[in-house]
């Protein structure tokens, strides 16, 4: 590869993970959902490329958000490696499924997840107000499906898992919105590694952006993380939500568009 070439997708990179770490740093959830849209679009990667390259950053993501946390004493470290551990039983799982979709299926796939955590950022004001606390067996088995599925979740879209994790969490669990942020962000590290190994076996990491994505996305997320605890989320909130939805049916629509080009 070109110094030029490796130039602009460090820059795509740097661009990409000060945005997703800003956002998952602040929310504990959106970093993936932004950078696989964001590689495919810039960085003109492919859909597998950006899912198995948007979990590297991930892991980095994790730990520096993990940092920011603790220092408000905000990480549950024993509900993190349960959810790390029942997640990373079926990363490899996910992360198989999605390299045998073709592109197109995968991208579909893609934009209605988009749209699901969209639909579920919108809401999260509503439903907060439901709140059970749950002890002993039942937490633990509460936690360990969300991780199960949170572990699918990751390895098939390139995310952390965050959209199934911290809801189950906070509604199921009884934690703070806070705690919930942070206990996840930890518990990404590992699910994260886990994907991400998955994808780079099946040769879906894209070497050149991952180093100015990872430093993006170290910044981003300290940056994000320091702000969460004195601002409101309200506004953010719904522009993130707002943006979602208008990539997820750009995805979703994206096999029609194509098929029309070529029938053009």
């Amino acid at each position: 590869m070109s110094p030029k070439s490796l130039r602009f997708y460090t820059l795509i990179g740097l661009l990409t993970g000060l945005l997703a770490g800003f956002l998952s740093g602040l929310g504990g959830v959106g970093g993936g959902v932004l950078m696989i849209p964001m590689m495919t679009a810039l960085g003109r990667l492919s859909q597998h490329e950006a899912h198995g390259t948007s979990l590297v950053a991930i892991i980095f993501a994790g730990l520096a958000g993990t940092i920011t946390y603790l220092v408000h004493d905000a990480v549950d470290w024993s509900v993190s490696l349960l959810l790390a551990a029942a997640a990373m039983l079926t990363t490899n799982a996910g992360a198989r499924y999605a390299h045998s979709l073709p592109e197109l299926k995968l991208r579909k796939a893609f934009g209605l997840f988009v749209l699901f955590v969209s639909l579920m950022m919108f809401m999260k004001g509503w439903v907060l107000h439901a709140v059970f606390t749950s002890h002993g067996w039942q937490k633990i088995l509460i936690l360990s499906v969300s991780g199960v599925f949170a572990g699918f979740i990751s390895g098939l879209m390139g995310v952390g898992g965050a959209v199934f994790m911290i809801p189950s969490m906070v509604l199921l669990v009884g934690m703070t919105q806070q705690v919930a942020q942070g206990t996840c962000l930890l518990a990404m590290v590992f699910i994260g590694a886990s994907s991400a190994f998955a994808h780079y076996r099946l040769g879906n990491v894209h070497k050149p952006i991952v180093g100015g994505l990872v430093a993006g996305a170290i910044v981003g997320v300290f940056a994000g993380g320091t702000l969460a605890n004195t601002i409101p989320e309200s506004a953010l909130r719904v522009i993130f939500a707002t943006m979602g939805i208008i990539v997820g049916v750009r995805f979703m629509r994206s096999k029609g568009l194509r098929q029309r080009r070529l029938m053009q």
